[in-house]
């Protein structure tokens, strides 16, 4: 697999677009609990997102493939330069409808991320979020931990160590990862002509390596605690325990939208001898 160089991926967006892709996540979060469908709820929203932006237009995209496939994801995963690969898999994650990843919770990770991201964070602390939300929500590493390589907050060199480290997890501890990675790491070999394994790249800073190497052999959720009060970067939402009824109305309501574009498209071919595939052509953002 070839990884992307920095020029050949898709350019870090604009403060205010991220602004507006936070208010976006949030506000469909607070209203997914209304018996409105999830169309509507764009509808609306788009009307309140700042017009000089280009999530407007996005979100038209997004309606249109709702209404011809039943899902975000797959509009999301057509505009890779306006929404991140991670983003689309978080939400291809919560549309799944055999999986346990909920869509309200997908939104609020987007959400904080979204606002991270208008705050231009380093690498660093976005690679933590990102892998914090995959352990505590037990996503799909492999999957996961390629989007983000993809991510255009990633230069080539951390492309491509998070898609080495894909075939570590579960191996390796991610503590030791972060330290034989740091340059807390390097210093103490260049001192002391340590003879551990590892030979960089040496991503993470010295203050990670320290908090990486006192957190050896302990339950990662201390270590990611560390760093997130060290670090100053937010937690990322884990799954809350509730009554396993509480999602069945809602996700019954997306399986019969689904099923009724399903109907839809089985009528037209009925009807016309064939389905009209230009209503599928990529009409969105330029």
């Amino acid at each position: 697999m070839n990884n992307p160089s920095k020029s050949s991926r898709n350019p870090v967006l604009q403060r205010e677009e991220y602004i507006e892709q936070a208010y976006l996540f949030r506000g469909l979060s607070n209203r997914l609990v209304s018996a409105e469908p999830i169309q509507e709820l764009l509808v609306h929203l788009r009307e309140e997102i700042l017009a000089t932006t280009n999530l407007p237009h996005a979100i038209d995209y997004l309606l249109a493939e709702l209404n011809h496939v039943g899902t975000m994801s797959s509009a999301m995963g057509k505009m890779p330069h306006y929404f991140s690969p991670f983003q689309t898999y978080l939400i291809s994650e919560a549309e799944n409808e055999k999986g346990r990843f909920d869509m309200r919770l997908a939104l609020v990770i987007l959400e904080q991320e979204a606002k991270m991201r208008a705050e231009a964070p380093g690498p660093v602390t976005m690679f933590l979020y990102q892998f914090e939300t995959i352990c505590r929500n037990r996503l799909n590493y492999d999957l996961g931990l390629a989007a983000m390589s993809n991510d255009p907050l990633y230069d080539k060199l951390w492309g491509a160590w998070i898609l080495d480290i894909r075939h570590k997890i579960g191996i390796v501890d991610i503590a030791d990862l972060v330290y034989v990675h740091s340059e807390h790491y390097r210093n103490r070999r260049q001192d002391n002509a340590d003879e551990e394994m590892g030979a960089g790249p040496f991503l993470f800073g010295v203050k990670e390596g320290r908090i990486a190497l006192a957190n050896r052999n302990k339950e990662n959720l201390y270590f990611f605690a560390a760093l997130q009060r060290q670090l100053a970067y937010p937690a990322a939402p884990k799954p809350v325990r509730k009554d396993p009824n509480e999602d069945l109305v809602p996700k019954l309501k997306r399986m019969i939208e689904r099923f009724e574009v399903r109907l839809k498209l089985l009528e037209d071919e009925q009807r016309d001898k064939g389905i009209d595939l230009s209503q599928f052509y990529d009409k969105g953002l330029e």
